[in-house]
């Protein structure tokens, strides 16, 4: 496997990291405080990133040199299940006014953001780059990975016809700071989090957790993440996306543990097989990453510990964080 570099300086650069909000977006803006570059943000207040106009007359004044496109509405399969409209609407135009902003307005580089939602749902595991577009989505989260498929293409497409250096990057699931721990929206490891202390606060035996606990996930620290995207700022430049992860899977049951061993809950978990299960694994193949150079730094008990003390210093906020 050959991969393409290119070194590229933040150094000295104004970088617009869209979606600052967002647990990945103030991942980014801590990593990118130590690479001497000016930051840019706008607050959706400012910039409506759906509305075309405004997002062209907002970087057509700031100039950015470079763009980490980490604005999304995103949530869990609840939230992907009951609200299609939204996440395909908008992310759709989000990612479609930002990268032809971009090229409009000729900025050196773009780095966008997808998900591992975008593979088959029985994509062979671990789940390469070329898995892309090989077989059906998983039905419950297909109107974000249809928005996420199209701005991968929309990058590619820009790179071939314009020669922009337009790249993209595919994380697994994610957990940090700045997570949604509000239950209708979030995702499995903050909802784990939350349910689990709420249990122990209340003196409650026992926590509903969805599915049967079997499927298989890989989790990757927000701040890992964020090392990972800088990495491929500077190091790469390629059409097809890069996929980001650890290389490494649990199961939910095993994710269960792990948070009632770092929250210490004492009770157990009762598994709702009523509820959807969603893809049986979804395990990302990193040689490709690995190969530029990079590999995730922190253990996920660890990150769980990080994460937990977060949402105990944050709760009030960390019930509605922002998507975007």
């Amino acid at each position: 496997m050959t991969v393409s570099s290119r070194s590229y300086e933040l150094a000295g650069k104004r970088v617009w990291v869209a979606g600052h909000r967002g647990m990945v977006g103030s991942a980014l803006v801590r990593r990118l405080e130590r690479e001497g570059c000016e930051i840019l943000t706008v607050t959706r207040t400012e910039v409506d990133l759906r509305r075309q106009a405004e997002v062209e007359d907002w970087v057509n004044a700031a100039r950015p040199h470079a763009v980490f496109l980490a604005a999304a509405t995103v949530g869990g399969i609840l939230a992907n299940d009951t609200r299609p409209a939204e996440f395909i609407y908008d992310n759709l135009v989000i990612e479609t006014n930002i990268v032809h902003a971009a090229w409009t307005a000729r900025v050196e580089k773009l780095l966008f953001l997808g998900s591992s939602c975008i593979y088959p749902k029985l994509a062979p595991q671990p789940m390469r780059e070329d898995a892309l577009l090989t077989g059906p989505l998983e039905p419950t989260n297909q109107w974000y990975a249809v928005a996420k498929i199209a701005g991968i293409k929309l990058a590619e497409a820009y790179r071939r016809q314009y020669g922009a250096d337009f790249i993209s990057a595919m994380p697994t699931n994610l957990y940090g700071p700045g997570d949604n721990f509000e239950l209708k929206g979030s995702h499995v490891v903050p909802a784990l989090i939350a349910k689990t202390h709420a249990a122990k606060e209340s003196g409650a035996k026992e926590v509903e957790v969805w599915g049967t606990g079997k499927p298989r996930r890989e989790f990757l620290y927000v701040d890992d993440l964020a090392d990972a995207l800088v990495f491929l700022m500077r190091q790469y430049s390629g059409a097809e996306h890069v996929n980001v992860g650890t290389g490494s899977d649990v199961t939910i049951r095993e994710l269960a543990e792990l948070v009632r061993k770092v929250v210490g809950f004492e009770g157990g978990f009762r598994f709702d097989s009523s509820k959807p299960d969603g893809t049986p694994r979804k395990l990302l193949d990193v040689s490709k990453l690995a190969q530029l150079g990079w590999a995730a730094r922190t253990p996920l008990e660890e990150g769980l510990r990080l994460s937990y003390r977060w949402f105990l210093d944050h709760q009030a906020e960390a019930r509605g964080w922002g998507a975007r």
